[in-house]
């Protein structure tokens, strides 16, 4: 049947994901309801019923996303979302990614994580029961405000009639392998804080004020934080990436209004993860670690906010209308309102045992909180004020990578100062003249790393070189913290192997993460200090030079692709020193069906160092030749920007695999 037409199998399958949308807000519904009842009436029976709601209601929902990825796999026009999002000529990958390409089809794949993570809660084990049934309520209570925000005002289903016989396509700067996974990593780390959230709630509500819960409640909640900072992590490093190779403007980072909405939520969970440690080792800063579980997932309802609203202008952001924004700051309000409201009335009780010098391991982590929190309220200022200000008096104002720099920055490098002393501080009372003089290797090691970045990159920048000592001292005192519980160079080495081989993965997954965020502020402070950008008009056979490399237009040809027509350029990368030549190409591609025109960048990965090519629009030489604008970006040590990331997602991961660790349970002792 062509596409358009409306095929009763089709249409069956469309009716059925409707179907299941409604009723998973029904199941939500139920689930919130029952799982009060129970906690109310002490009624296990309830509180079972309330789980088997949950997990109804997260099939349901994933039903509804099956039908929707159907609907666009076989082009269903009739479905007012795929006619608007998709096309018959785009590649299966983005016919299929096209299903959360969209407000409506991403709100569902948000109400799947959502309702998926609910279920993941309602039979998780070693929970009180108190708290467990009070939690289930809360994320049920979430699940039924999306719902019905996607019920009522975004239906995914909405059915065109008569259908139209071609799409409208997607946005071609949304057709791409990155953008197809960056949505679904983002939201599992986005909606992942739910469950922080819902278990806050939960030991509000209990109120509870004995110090012996709160140990409990931190090692509880703590894996939860953790695999939602880890997929976070690893989607915001997917959209940097995309953002450098497809957007054509030579930068992964631009502040962007949209870039800080994702942003913000990972500081508060990184700063989440780190007050968890204290609460779950000390049952000091319950408090504290509570209300960063709530403002987590806050922040994550206010990107939502910001991205769906309509205020801003972003190629990130999904134009809608502003009544829905109104719907979302609605929600935003209810539940943020709700849950700091119960904070605040709370908050007197909220009293953890475990007093501790400030020189310790809590006094360190304590820091390294204020600050993480300080510099996620500069990145809120900077996002929310020019909205607040165009709200008020109509005035506009830009707040971009200067205001950033003299604010974000500073903070974070005094906590990257910080953070290698930390885990060598006893808890309770540290010795810091000792842990000094144990990083005193690393300290030494990093200074002469900044120096030879110093002497070594043109020009000479004194900041840039202290941020390559500010990276290096990162990893090192990441390595010397390991190398001190192995005993390295102290003891035999058969015994400091042993002692490795016993270390368990948590220690080995916060080593990893640590080392991977100095690799990534070495490859952030390179790339941006001694990045060298050129551009010019060039005909076939000419030059661009940018630092060492030289780039050589060769050919310049018409293509088609599956959805698009392109001017593909040929060109060859040459190192001034004489290393092999390399071909590249690098396209501007011209898609019909939405009339839009987007760049393809042509890289040459170079060891750590990037050389990135940028085909412009085609004009002609003084003397009437045929040329091309072509921008040539050298990068250095731009992969680290990317492999940082992938290290601190993965020592999430290993310590998500530490089952002492995440579970509590101790290793039974060997009988002597």
């Amino acid at each position: 049947m062509a596409p358009g037409r409306q095929d009763p199998g089709r249409s069956v399958i469309v009716e059925t994901g409707a179907f299941a949308l409604i009723l998973a807000l029904a199941l939500a519904s139920l689930q919130t309801g029952l799982a009060v009842a129970g906690r109310l009436r002490r009624s296990p029976v309830l509180a079972g019923a309330a789980t088997g709601a949950a997990i109804a209601s997260a099939l349901a929902v994933a039903i509804a996303f099956a039908a929707l990825i159907q609907a666009f796999a076989v082009s269903d026009f009739s479905v007012a979302n795929v006619a608007a999002n998709s096309h018959t000529d785009k590649p299966m990958l983005y016919k299929v990614a096209g299903a959360w390409g969209s407000h409506e089809g991403s709100l569902v794949l948000w109400c799947l994580v959502l309702t998926g993570f609910g279920a993941a809660l309602a039979r998780a084990r070693n929970l009180p029961f108190g708290l467990k049934t009070s939690a289930v309520a809360a994320q049920g209570f979430l699940g039924v405000l999306f719902l019905a925000f996607a019920v009522l005002t975004s239906n995914p289903f909405a059915r065109l009639d008569p259908a139209p016989f071609q799409g409208a396509s997607l946005n071609p700067l949304l057709q791409d392998p990155a953008l197809a996974f960056h949505p679904p990593l983002l939201y599992a780390g986005y909606v992942g804080f739910s469950v922080c959230f819902s278990l806050a709630v939960a030991a509000l509500v209990e109120g509870r004020a004995n110090s012996a819960f709160w140990p409990a409640w931190g090692r509880w909640v703590r894996p939860w934080a953790l695999a939602s900072w880890a997929f976070l992590t690893v989607g915001i490093a997917l959209g940097a990436f995309w953002a450098y190779y497809e957007l054509g403007w030579g930068g992964w980072w631009f502040w962007d209004p949209v870039e800080n909405a994702s942003f913000m939520p990972w500081l508060a969970g990184a700063a989440l993860l780190h007050s968890a440690v204290v609460t779950e080792r000390r049952g000091a800063l319950a408090g504290w670690t509570t209300f960063l579980a709530l403002l987590a997932f806050t922040f994550s309802m206010l990107g939502a906010f910001l991205v769906r609203s309509g205020v801003l202008t972003s190629v990130h952001a999904f134009a809608v209308d502003p009544e829905r924004g109104l719907m979302l700051l609605a929600i935003l309000g209810l539940t943020g309102g709700l849950a700091f409201g119960l904070f605040a009335l709370r908050a007197p009780q909220l009293k953890g045992g475990g007093m501790f010098a400030p020189i310790s391991r809590e006094g360190a982590l304590v820091l390294n909180n204020l600050f993480l929190t300080a510099a996620c309220a500069t990145v809120l200022l900077g996002t929310l004020y020019p909205l607040i200000l165009e709200a008020v008096n109509g005035s506009t104002i830009s707040v971009g990578p200067p205001y950033f720099a003299l604010t974000f920055t500073p903070l974070m490098a005094v906590a990257f100062l910080i953070l290698p002393a930390g885990p060598l501080l006893a808890w309770k009372r540290g010795d810091l003249p000792g842990v000094m003089q144990r990083l005193a290797v690393a300290a030494g090691l990093a200074i002469l790393l900044a120096l030879l970045g110093f002497a070594m990159f043109e020009p000479r920048k004194a900041l840039s070189a202290a941020g390559i000592g500010l990276g290096a001292w990162l990893i090192l005192g990441a390595l010397s913290e390991t190398a001190e519980r192995v005993r390295l160079f102290r003891a035999p080495a058969a015994e400091s192997l042993r002692r490795a081989k016993g270390l368990p993965l948590g220690a080995w997954g916060m080593t990893l993460a640590h080392a991977g965020l100095g690799v990534f502020v070495l490859g952030a402070v390179v790339e941006t200090g001694y990045r060298v950008e050129a551009a010019r008009p060039i005909a076939v056979g000419q030059v661009v030079e940018a630092g060492p490399w030289a780039v050589r237009l060769d050919d310049v040809r018409v293509i088609e692709g599956p959805n698009y027509l392109a001017e593909r350029g040929r060109l060859t990368v040459t190192l001034h020193s004489g290393a092999a030549p390399r071909e590249i190409t690098a396209e501007r591609r011209f898609f019909p069906a939405g009339g839009q025109t987007t760049t393809e960048v042509g890289l040459d990965f170079r060891g750590l160092d990037d050389v990135y090519v940028v085909l412009g629009e085609r004009g002609r030489t003084e003397a009437g030749e045929p040329a091309w604008n072509v921008r040539v970006w050298w990068n250095p040590w731009a992969r680290l920007i990317f492999l940082g990331p992938a290290l601190m997602a993965l020592g999430g991961v290993l310590s998500l695999m530490d089952r002492r660790l995440r579970l509590g349970v101790g290793r039974r002792k060997a009988a002597p």
